[in-house]
């Protein structure tokens, strides 16, 4: 009666409940199944070597410098370009980084035409059959269309404290950057050591957004837990497990399908423009005159003209309350929210080229708007790359990578299982100490599973040296319960096992802390690995190794092997 007293009060304790719980959830996740023809499967997910599939390696192409330009040489050329027509400068004046530009035309000048520029706001007067324009813009922002113009890519400026910095999201040469801001006697700004500012790349903040888009865009098309993983400022690794050569190259140059519609009853819209017409999307950014975070975008001549026609045709520019605009990315809704009424009036009267989409005030409101720049750009990269890797892993060759893992971490669990018996020589310690073992296998499995984790060999290793960092834990409370032989008594034991989880818990935090760099700095197989020891040690001290000493405590006593007070 003794004993099933001891038995049932095993299992109220909340360690050992808690430990069974977290085993069936982890159970749940894996989802173990046999399958007819296919035989023994589950819902893990599993990484190129162990699958097959291909990878791909990028280079993303640009460029950062410092420049500097002629501003009446610069924009009589941008203008003139823009307008196609000759323009008189009159005078250029500067006043805290903002110019104004005065200059004439014989040509019929509109604001739409100066606005599709996109180079600053102008003030257009007509008189003697001459246009009198005003143009107030930014030596940056001439810049930046200038380049973007005549290299046919998005060059974004940031001012820093030695001055404005370019982004360059294409490949060029520092000699061909020099010749093309010669054109409008301009230059490469040179650092106080007399060399000029340029390095070849871009920056961190784009390279990650260009790994966002990746993963957006495969998450999109049902191709979820691909990893993308960034190299550097400049290249980015893609793993495609299960997809062919082909298909990956396709998936990562394909851009998405993005539309926008007008609402016109509570579950119906009508299409306006796709993708194609938006001509350039910008930075996230926040309104201080109304408070809310916004994404700009521009649209060209078409989609700026076929969008009013359809806000007119639904009325939306009549009662814009009750006509959302919506935009969707491969059918999917990123955003909806009615036209402003100062909106609204302008596209009754004439097309709008130049658009933001506000998002709200708060700091989620700023997340939407960063994401929806991701959306708006449909899936084209923020920058040219170049395919510089790519290769394919055969799924046979996978599937033994698989086999062989699996075997291995059976054999490192007889080898375990052998030691552990030849040094103590007792059933009832082999069984609990590899029974433990093999739960937190489960319970590091399960973890991967609910998080959508790719196993593959490197985190097949970590799992395996995960193993033995436990099994070293489990002697050590083993060796810390018997007292020459036998368990000792209660306060001797107390002692003993607490003991045995300070150092339990010292070299715990030494493997973590020895693993973390490796997390933060690491990429691909290192990272991988670090991230599944350490997750195996967590799992470990913080569920399954106090079971264990309360087991082996329940289990050495209910066979006798006690000491006698």
């Amino acid at each position: 009666m003794r004993e099933e007293d001891e038995q049932q009060s095993l299992f109220k304790d909340l360690r050992v409940i808690a430990f069974i719980l977290v085993l069936l959830g982890s159970v749940f996740f894996i989802q173990p199944w046999y399958v007819p023809g296919e035989g023994f499967t589950t819902d893990l997910n599993y990484g190129l070597d162990l699958e097959g599939g291909s990878w791909l390696q990028i280079k993303l192409q640009g460029a950062v410098t410092q420049l500097d330009a002629d501003m009446n040489i610069l924009s009589k050329k941008l203008i003139e370009d823009g307008i196609d027509e000759s323009i008189d400068i009159k005078s250029i004046e500067e006043d805290q980084g903002t110019y104004s530009v005065t200059f004439t035309t014989e040509k019929l000048v509109t604001n739409d035409e100066i606005d599709i520029l996109a180079i600053g706001q102008s003030n257009i007067r007509r008189s003697n059959n001459v246009s009198n324009v005003i143009l107030y813009t930014s030596k940056s922002g001439m810049i930046s269309s200038y380049l973007a113009d005549r290299l046919t890519t998005e060059v974004i400026p940031e001012a820093t404290t030695d001055g404005t910095e370019y982004e360059i999201r294409t490949a060029i040469s520092q000699e061909d950057l020099s010749d093309l801001m010669a054109e409008v006697g301009g230059y490469i700004v040179e650092d106080i050591r007399g060399n000029p500012i340029y390095k070849e790349g871009v920056r961190t903040e784009t390279r990650d957004m260009t790994k966002e888009i990746l993963s957006d865009k495969i998450n999109s098309i049902g191709l979820k837990d691909i990893p993308v993983k960034t190299v550097g400022d400049d290249y980015i690794l893609i793993d495609f497990a299960g997809i062919d050569l082909a298909t990956a190259k396709d998936i990562a140059e394909k851009p998405g399908k993005f539309e926008i519609r007008i609402a016109t009853t509570e579950n119906e819209s009508v299409h306006a423009i796709y993708g194609d017409e938006i001509q350039s999307v910008g930075i996230a950014g926040y309104n201080d005159n109304d408070g809310q975070w916004f994404t700009p975008f521009t649209l060209t001549d078409s989609g700026a003209v076929a969008l009013q026609e359809v806000a007119i045709e639904t009325g939306a520019t009549r009662n814009p309350l009750s006509h959302n605009l919506i935009m969707y990315l491969d059918d999917n809704e990123v955003y909806s929210a009615p036209l402003s009424p100062s909106a609204a009036a302008n596209l009754d009267k004439s097309p709008i080229y130049s658009w933001q989409a506000s998002t709200g005030g708060d700091e989620e409101s700023k997340k939407k708007a960063e994401q929806l720049h991701i959306h708006l750009r449909a899936g084209a990269l923020p920058v040219n790359v170049e395919l510089i890797g790519s290769g394919h892993v055969d799924a046979t060759l996978g599937k033994q990578f698989k086999t062989q893992s699996l075997i291995a971490g059976l054999l490192s669990l007889l080898a375990v299982a052998f030691v552990v018996y030849r040094r103590y020589g007792k059933p009832e310690i082999l069984i609990p100490m590899v029974g433990t073992s093999i739960s937190e296998v489960i319970m590091i499995l399960g973890f991967a599973g609910a998080i959508g984790w790719q196993l593959d060999l490197p985190s097949i290793a970590g799992i395996i040296a995960a193993i033995g960092t436990g099994i070293d834990h489990l002697v050590i409370i083993t060796d810390e319960v018997l007292y020459e032989g036998k368990l000792p008594p209660r306060k001797v034991y107390i002692s003993r096992i607490t003991k045995a989880f300070s150092i339990i818990f010292a070299a715990a935090a030494t493997t973590i802390i020895a693993m973390s760099p490796l997390v933060l700095m690491g990429f691909g197989a290192l990272k991988g690995f670090a991230i599944t020891t350490i997750i195996g040690v967590l799992i470990g001290i913080l569920i399954a190794r106090p079971v264990y000493g309360k087991v082996i405590h329940e289990v050495l006593e209910s066979s006798g092997n006690k000491n006698k007070e």
